[in-house]
């Protein structure tokens, strides 16, 4: 029994710096820009964690939105952001934010910058509200 519960801990140990080392660090997080960091922070004030997922987190109410600069272009992201009327596709209401161009632009880097992040071999992050 204690063999056993020794050989476990030191297998734990192992990994536990095993996935804490530099090399293992998939936060991407050379290539945060300050732009990325001022959407980030947008996101935030904003809540739009309470409606949207990024990387599987968050609301369920509207769509994921980590990859959705390669699904729906930088022009789409920017024209739903900066409506000055409420948004509704397929019969959902998003609020109108009438963000600036330069906030706008700062949530694509964002939305960039959390594109790029190494999803562990997982192209797509499932949504409820995915239609495949």
């Amino acid at each position: 029994f204690l063999g056993g519960t020794v050989v476990t801990f030191l297998i734990f140990i192992g990994l536990t710096v095993y996935s804490l080392s530099a090399a293992q660090d998939q936060s991407n997080i050379e290539n945060l820009s300050e732009s990325a960091i001022r959407g980030k922070y947008l996101w935030e004030t904003n809540n739009c964690m309470g409606c949207h997922t990024i990387m599987g987190e968050g609301g369920y109410y509207a769509p994921e939105l980590t990859k959705v600069v390669e699904r729906r272009g930088e022009a789409y992201i920017k024209a739903a952001l900066m409506s000055p009327v409420p948004w509704q596709p397929n019969g959902r209401k998003m609020v109108k934010y009438e963000m600036t161009e330069a906030q706008a632009n700062d949530m694509v880097e964002f939305f960039k910058w959390i594109g790029e992040i190494d999803l562990n071999g997982f192209e797509t992050v499932v949504s409820p509200l995915a239609k495949q």
